[in-house]
Parts: C-alpha cells; structure tokens; sequence
C-alpha cells in the first residue's frame, strides 16, 4: 500500500529520524511531529491513514491523540510504541482502538509487518464503506425508474453531486417525475435525517409567496393572526425543494438571493434577521435563460441556483422505459380492487410506445389506473384505454400546404378552438383535477384558472 500516508508522532528526535527513515524506505509517505498538539495540526493538511505513536509524549499521550484524531480520519487505525510498556497500558490501547501495541527497542521488520496488516485492514474498511455508500445511493434513486440511456445518466450525475452541498436546478417538462429526483438527492445526502421541505411556487397566490417562504409575524397582513415559520425554517438543516421557479415574482427573486448570499432572512412583519442552513434543489418546465431576456427572473439568481443542472427527459425520449414504468405503476395501484391485473397486452403496449405523452409519466399514471378501474380481465386490453391512442397521429408528420378551409377562418377563432379543446381534453384525463391538467399542458395554475375563465370551462 505504497500510496498510503502515515503520521509518525515521537518526542525523540534520534528515534523519529530512524523510525522516520526506515517506513519511508518502505514506500510510505510519512508525515512526523514532536508532539500530540504538533500532530493535531499536520493532521488537519493531510489525509492520514495510519497513525504510529509513542505512547508517552510529554503531554498528552499516544492514546488521547488517537480519539482526538478518529474525531477528523475515520477508519484511522493505530500502531503505539512504549518502552516503558504494561498490561493496562496496551488493554488501554486496544480499547482505544490501537491496531496493536509494540514494546521498544521496536524490531523495525515486525514493524513493517505490523504496518502491512493495520494498512490491509484500512483498505477493507474503505472498500467497504464504499459499498455501504453505493447501496444507499441505489435505495435512495431506486423511484427513478428506467433503465435507458438518459435515466441512467441522470442517476449518474445526482450520485456524483447528492453529497456536496451546491445548488442543484432540475429541468424538465411536466410530468417527468422532478419532485421525485429531488427527493432521492436529498436521501442520498448527507441531510437525509434532517428535513425535506417541498413547495410548488406556481400552486401559491402571487401575494403570499414571500410569506410562505420567510414566514410572518402576527399581524403582518389581514388573516395573519399568529406567527408562523416559513420553509426557510422548517427546512433548516436539510434541503429545501422549489418547485416551478419561473413563477417566483421579481420582488420575491430579490429576498431569495439575498438569503442565498447571506444565509440570513426576515420574516415578513419583523425586523429581527434569522440564521438558515438549507441545501436548495429548484425545479422548473420554462425556459428560465428567455424569460431572463424578458426581463422576467434575474439572471444572478438563475447562476446561483444552477450550480449544477439535472434534465430529467421527456417520457417519449425514452419509449424503451415504458414496460418497467408500466410495471412499478401496476404494482403501485394494486389496491384499486380485487383481481388486479398484472399485465398489458402486446398491442397496447406498442401503441404506447409511439404515444407523445404530453403529460410524460403522470399521464401514463392516470391512463393506467383508469384501464385498471374498467378491466375486466386478466390483462389490460384496447378496450380498457382512452381511444385516441390507438388513433394517434405519427410523431412527426411532414410539412404539406396548409388547407384552404383553415385559411379563410380568423386566426383567433381558430387558436379558441384549440385550447378550448386542449383544456377540455386535459381536464378528462386527470378527472377534473386543475392542477393536474395545468401540469401536462405545461401551465402555471394562476394561467389555468384564467383560460378556464376566459372559455366559461
């Protein structure tokens, strides 16, 4: 293990230049100090996995230093070194944790055995506990289903980046399941006991996001009858999770860089500053880079929460996907009656293979628990499924001359049409449920309510 760093502490300057010189020999990067205060603080520069100490140093001894420096290097094994060794001295040593426990005069090739074991043992510990971190990262991502290309490399990138604490920004169409990645980060990091804090920004009245994010005192505007915490502080510790950021108002931009900047807020209706600790994941479906040439999201705030930028990819760029996600979403709906089925047939399965999936993976849901609802057999067939997928358009259809029919209508009346439509097909698919139907057609609710105003729907 020639690559390895030992941190040699020994008060006598003869023994530590021999001691010094002979593990150096032996291919060991070798790190020395006088003392265990001197050890303390090259050991703060350097990554150590063996410590090799006398056991009397003058102050404190061989064996405080190694629970000082286990605090820092964990896996950090221990050889101790005595000439004035005694049974209670080594039992105080082992249960210490020492690797082991030499008498001087030290036989310096029993030593360099000695070293050999205690540095097999460090490996060990390390491989293992690589392992341990990689199953956990695997339990953690293991709702983000798919097995194609671009989910693998998703998986790949939140691995890599969970642990550390940079802003992480999440694109993606409706539907694509970015909440669901947003959580898994936060179990797969080092604030996964603290909490995980959501909320949806477009779901909130324009006028109470800043309270729901800062909180308020009594008082602070009309229905604030007591204080509350905003998810700055309920997040404390933990991540705090943005859902649909392009809907965040300027003066509301403003508030969340100053925090991000300074780690400190206001409640809204106090003056007293209040400390936080949050990682912050955001999410959003809009083009955040046109929106700041609109003059719409402040570009400051955009590069200090993509630090790091996960896409997670549209149901159709990964078609190959679908029988896995078909299964979990089967699985999951189980308890929707008796005699559940387990299966799709063949035909509809190739049909949804070659549907768009506007609402990507929270369509597929909804279609999947409605032929669950209607099936009457063993396997969900055509009949169990809404018609338009197996008369769906191809994805991509060549460019002709526009119909002369379609011209001699106003454009207005014809766009009228189409949302109507659109409205009304989206608001069947999720049951009537607005909030689902604004998320597939890519709508903030605030816009939603209005279309549905606007064609009396």
């Amino acid at each position: 293990m020639s690559s390895s760093t030992l941190l040699l502490v020994e008060d006598d300057p003869a023994q530590r230049m021999i001691l010094g010189g002979f593990l150096r020999k032996a291919g060991y990067e070798v790190l020395e100090a006088e003392s265990a205060d001197a050890a303390v603080k090259v050991a703060t520069r350097a990554q150590v996995d063996l410590l090799v100490t006398d056991l009397r140093l003058g102050g404190q001894d061989g064996v405080s230093l190694l629970g000082r420096l286990r605090q820092e290097h964990h896996g950090l094994e221990a050889i101790v070194l005595t000439a004035y060794g005694s049974v209670e001295d080594a039992v105080r040593a082992m249960r210490a944790g020492a690797f082991d426990f030499l008498a001087k005069p030290v036989d310096l090739d029993h030593l360099e055995a000695r070293v050999c074991k205690a540095l097999e043992r460090v490996r060990l510990s390390s491989e293992n506990a690589d392992l341990r971190e990689a199953l956990a990262a695997g339990e953690a991502f293991e709702d983000l289903i798919g097995d194609s290309p671009a989910m693998r490399e998703v998986r790949a990138l939140a691995a890599r980046v969970a642990k550390s604490r940079a802003s992480i920004m999440i694109s993606g169409e409706s539907g694509t399941g970015k909440g669901l990645l947003a959580r898994a980060i936060h179990r797969a990091s080092d604030r996964q006991d603290r909490p995980f804090v959501a909320v949806n920004l477009a779901a909130l009245p324009e006028g109470l996001i800043e309270a729901e994010l800062f909180g308020h005192a009594a008082g602070a505007f009309t229905g604030a009858q007591t204080a509350k915490a905003g998810r700055f502080e309920r997040a404390d510790g933990g991540t705090l999770f943005l859902d649909e950021l392009g809907d965040v108002p300027l003066a509301t931009q403003v508030k969340l860089l100053e925090v991000i900047q300074s780690g400190t807020f206001e409640r809204v209706g106090e003056t007293t500053p209040r400390m936080t600790d949050v990682r912050i994941i955001t999410a959003t479906h809009r083009d955040l880079p046109a929106r700041i040439q609109e003059g719409r999201f402040r570009e400051d705030l955009f590069y200090r929460l993509n630090v790091v930028e996960l896409r997670m990819p549209a149901l159709r760029e990964r078609p190959e996907d679908l029988p896995l996600l078909a299964a979990r979403l089967l699985a999951k709906h189980r308890d929707l009656g008796p005699g559940v089925p387990q299966e799709i047939a063949p035909a509809v399965m190739q049909a949804l293979r070659g549907w768009p999936f506007p609402g990507n993976v929270r369509e597929l849901e909804n279609w999947l628990e409605r032929a669950l609802v209607l099936a009457e057999g063993p396997v969900l067939t055509a009949e169990d499924f809404p018609p338009q997928l197996f008369g769906a358009p191809a994805r991509t259809q060549t460019s002709g001359p526009v119909a002369p029919a379609i011209l001699h209508r106003p454009l207005d009346v014809q766009v009228a049409e189409l949302e109507t439509s659109l409205l009304k097909e989206a608001l069947a698919a999720h049951g009537g449920n607005k909030s689902a139907a604004a998320r597939a057609l890519g709508l903030s609710e605030r816009t939603m309510r209005y279309k549905l105003n606007k064609y009396e729907l």
